[in-house]
């Protein structure tokens, strides 16, 4: 199983609506490299749902349940999306700030390509970040 980090910003899509949906899928990705990495997911991944401008803070987990496949909304058919359906929440949000402070984190997607709305997190970096979170990683 592969492990990513997905980014919304709240006002928009936030974790409270990802839990009322319990499924939804993850399009309007126009990143070429984002847009790579949605192509990589598989199912069963897992993702850690990160609200972005607002927030700042990874506050729970999703899995990838339907693979990479073709955004209407993209309307020169350049781009996909995938669904994914909540998991379960961090019992404490892992913020920005506490990232960017943690050597461990340092190599981490979200802090070398801030900008970047979908990356891949490695199995030391997803471990690290559930256990700052409260949960196991498992």
């Amino acid at each position: 199983m592969n492990h990513w980090l997905v980014k919304s910003e709240p006002v928009k899509w936030g974790w409270s609506q990802m839990v009322k949906a319990k499924r939804t899928h993850w399009d309007g990705v126009r990143n070429y490299q984002a847009s790579n990495n949605l192509k990589a997911m598989k199912l069963g991944d897992h993702a850690f749902f990160y609200h972005s401008n607002e927030g700042l803070e990874i506050v729970g987990i999703v899995e990838i349940v339907r693979e990479y496949y073709p955004d209407p909304s993209d309307e020169k058919g350049r781009f996909g999306m995938v669904d994914v359906q909540a998991v379960r929440p961090l019992k404490t949000p892992v913020t920005l700030k506490q990232m960017k402070a943690d050597p461990e984190l340092s190599g981490l997607g979200l802090i070398r390509q801030g900008r970047l709305s979908v990356s891949p997190v490695s199995e030391a970096e997803w471990a690290h970040i559930c256990r700052l979170g409260g949960i196991d990683p498992a």
